[in-house]
């Protein structure tokens, strides 16, 4: 069993509340947990307006298909908001 965690920062420009983050991320959160069947959370930067931090995890067989998964959400991420610009991403393999 492999074990794939990928954290994406991201930068939200134009939010100027905690609740106007929220009605941002929560759709992304979702549709990323439906298109991919993964686990995602806003892990970090939960009490800042214009930046917000997603934890997601996959868990799979063959390690090369965790890879491959988390590389399309990211490739998924950036195709669908780009107005919503990735930071930093890092994508941990635990075999």
């Amino acid at each position: 069993m492999t074990i794939g965690i990928l954290t994406l920062t991201l930068r939200l420009p134009d939010c100027h509340s905690l609740k106007e983050k929220r009605r941002l991320i929560k759709p992304i959160v979702a549709r990323l947990h439906k298109e991919f069947n993964i686990s995602v959370v806003e892990y970090g930067h939960q009490d800042v307006w214009q930046s917000s931090e997603l934890l997601i995890a996959c868990a799979a067989s063959p390690g090369n298909h965790v890879e491959n998964t988390l590389s399309n959400v990211v490739a998924f991420y950036e195709c669908h908001w780009p107005d919503l610009p990735l930071i930093g991403e890092k994508i941990e393999i635990i075999a």
